[in-house]
């Protein structure tokens, strides 16, 4: 399945920095001034996950693959962003495309580092941005709106379904509110998601501290968490300084010794990753065998089908059962053999909902 975070923010708040530390590559051009980023550089980014690792030791696996997010480095925004300021329409083009926003902001202070706006304010740099999404939006419902009322003269279904929801959008975004406020039932919702507003995305705010800050935060991160909490969204604290650093060392020790030296257990890329997929509801089941232990990233909720189609899609349409051990009967009964002789190992059908971590081996005929 395809999961893809944009990243975006103001011009100098550490976006291309942290693209490049999660991919660990030097694909985005980092520079202290705006708009050194122009089209959106891609990064595929393995998820960070001790159980496959786990797995892999019991089976023996010769080749681990981790489930992979997307990241698009999009170019900073500024004010006026909407009207094609420091080429916004098409940075804003870019963040249509995306499943999650991932909007850094400064958080630290450096005289060396200009601000685009003068001085450090996360919450007025939110608002910037926040407000040229909203604008943005506001103006496709505002062209497409006309269009969709020639459609309901004629009943088209899908017409009936859309314009009350656009309606609905259109009246939050005059006050000044996201699109994802707009109160609906469950099967509004993915028809709300379908309408491609940027502000209906979830968005994950990622605070861009000094070193020192980065273990436990400071007054800045603190009023962004306040503004995260109040409007459902999520937050994480890196320093992408940090994980520049951590990237460039070779060994998992060095840069466990790295981070232990700072007071940190983890990169941010695993705060990032694992702030990402509970934004989006996503879990991880596993594939184990000989030859390699794979991991794969699902929606929660999907069943057994559904995540033997991430595989191939003839699993999918051939299904038949699913056997199936969860993670702590794996690890606790050493293996798929354990876990068969404790009776763990069960078979599931169409119906059954995927749990994180399952383990499964996939029975279809096609």
């Amino acid at each position: 399945m395809g999961f893809k975070c944009g990243i975006v923010g103001l011009p100098n708040v550490g976006k291309s920095t942290l693209f490049n530390a999660l991919t660990e590559t030097a694909a985005a051009e980092a520079a202290n001034y705006p708009f050194c980023t122009i089209e959106p550089n891609v990064g595929r980014v393995g998820v960070p996950d001790k159980r496959l690792n786990d797995l892999a030791r019991i089976a023996g696996s010769a080749k681990i693959i981790p489930t992979q997010l997307e990241f698009v480095d999009i170019a900073g925004l500024v004010r006026g962003a909407n009207r094609g300021e420091g080429l916004g329409n098409q940075f804003l083009g870019h963040i249509r495309e995306v499943d999650a926003i991932v909007h850094v902001v400064r958080c630290f202070e450096d005289s060396d580092v200009t601000h685009v706006e003068g001085a450090i304010d996360p919450l007025r740099d939110i608002e910037i941005i926040e407000t040229e999404l909203m604008l943005s939006d506001l103006e496709s419902l505002e062209k497409r709106i006309p269009a969709l009322e020639k459609k309901l003269r004629t009943k088209d279904p899908q017409a009936l379904i859309q314009y009350p929801l656009m309606e609905r959008a259109l009246e939050l975004l005059k006050q000044g509110k996201p699109a994802r406020f707009v109160q609906c039932s469950p099967e509004e919702r993915s028809e709300l998601q379908n309408l491609q507003l940027i502000t209906t995305k979830p968005v994950l705010y990622v605070c861009n501290v000094s070193e020192s800050d980065a273990a436990t935060g400071n007054a800045l991160t603190e009023k962004v968490r306040e503004r995260a909490e109040g409007e459902g969204a999520r937050i994480a604290i890196i320093s992408a300084a940090i994980e520049a650093e951590v990237a460039s060392l070779d060994s998992e020790e060095d840069k466990a010794e790295f981070l232990a030296s700072l007071g940190l257990k983890e990169t941010g890329l695993a705060r990032v990753i694992q702030e990402g997929y509970s934004l989006l509801n996503l879990i991880t089941f596993f594939t184990i065998g000989p030859k390699e232990a794979h991991a794969w990233t699902i929606h929660k909720g999907a069943k057994a089908p559904q995540a033997a189609g991430e595989i191939h899609t003839d699993f999918e349409r051939g299904f038949i059962r699913a056997e199936t051990i969860s993670y702590s009967d794996y690890i606790a009964l050493n293996g798929e053999q354990g876990a068969k002789a404790a009776g763990k190992l069960r078979l599931e059908g169409k119906d059954y909902v995927v749990q994180d971590g399952d383990i499964f081996h996939f029975l279809f005929n096609v």
